[in-house]
């Protein structure tokens, strides 16, 4: 397999609060290669978002990043925040899960596009406008050159995720990290959004990371899946093998808890996810799984191959295959 693009290792996030150090990500390893579309999902506050804008460096003074993460060979953790301007938006751009919050209400998105241009680029002001106006159309905007002068509230919420979008791929970056970009938007309008993702990812050929709790949406658009569990990563693999033989008792959970044609009542996952104040011995899953056993609370268990997938189980081979 090639060098990706995006290597992250041993990735260790830790936020000083005024009642302890919590812990959200702990040791993260992932591989993003050029092209794919590659998910990551889990529960809220499993580290799915943190992990990435921790390589971003766009998290608060309290937090504390360790480990390392290499884009296209530059080592991003440790780097000063003009270095790291130097990459976000250029190399790797992020579409955050609310439009609104992430324009600015008193700039026409025009000019915000036009803005995100020249901060990398010796583009004129012209060429940088008629630039913003193609990006709204490649992103689905109709009557792009009118939009352009319009404000964002002016906007409903899926045409302001386009233009999140139109801004995110502004410099044609080599890793876009799509952060629950269809959050709050009907069916169709998601549907949409993820068309749009798909084809600037072929169009651009960027690698795009998907960070979502939808596991439909994974299974529709994505290759390969990472399931994130108290900070770790518990599965990861193939979508198409994970969704049909689930080695980890919590991808099984995830899994069993969507919605079926002629199943009646969902199957929630009982219990509640661990207090990162106090991160748990072991196995983090352990105090809501169902085939614990003793030995699952003596240390963190490695991800390790197990069918075509690897697994953080103990208990995975033996459990493959299970109903």
């Amino acid at each position: 397999m090639p060098t990706p693009i995006l290597e992250i290792r041993n990735l260790q996030v830790t936020f000083n609060t005024p009642v302890g150090p919590l812990v959200a990500v702990r040791g993260v390893d992932i591989d993003v290669h050029a092209g794919e579309m590659l998910a990551v999902v889990g529960e809220s506050g499993s580290g799915k978002s943190v992990s990435f804008l921790a390589a971003m460096g766009l998290l608060p003074r309290s937090a504390t990043v360790t480990g390392s993460a290499l884009l296209d060979g530059q080592q991003l953790v440790g780097m000063t925040p003009k270095q790291m301007r130097s990459v976000r938006g250029r190399l790797m751009s992020m579409i955050f899960q609310d439009p609104l919050s992430a324009l600015n209400p008193v700039h026409r998105v025009g000019a915000q596009i036009t803005e995100m241009l020249r901060a990398h680029t010796k583009m004129s002001e012209r060429a940088a406008n008629a630039r913003a106006v193609e990006l709204l159309e490649i992103v689905g905007i109709p009557q792009p050159g009118d939009r352009a002068m319009q404000y964002p509230h002016e906007f409903s919420g899926g045409m302001r995720q386009r233009v999140v979008i139109a801004m995110a791929i502004a410099n044609s970056p080599k890793v876009l990290i799509a952060d629950e970009p269809t959050t709050a938007l009907d069916v169709t309008v998601q549907a949409q959004i993820l068309e749009v993702i798909q084809r600037v990812q072929v169009q651009f050929g960027t690698a795009v990371v998907l960070i979502t709790h939808d596991l439909g949406v994974v299974a529709r658009v994505c290759e390969r899946v990472n399931v994130m569990y108290a900070g770790c990563f518990v599965e990861r693999g193939n979508v198409h093998g994970i969704f049909e033989q689930p080695t980890h008792p919590y991808t099984r959970g995830l899994l069993a808890s969507l919605p079926q044609t002629g199943v009646g009542r969902l199957v929630p996952i009982a219990g509640f996810p661990p207090n990162m104040l106090r991160p748990p011995s072991g196995c983090a899953f352990r105090a809501r799984c169902d085939h614990a056993v003793e030995a699952c609370g003596s240390a963190i268990p490695p991800l390790v191959p197990v069918g075509e997938s690897e697994s953080a189980c103990i208990r995975a081979s033996e459990l493959m295959g299970r109903k």
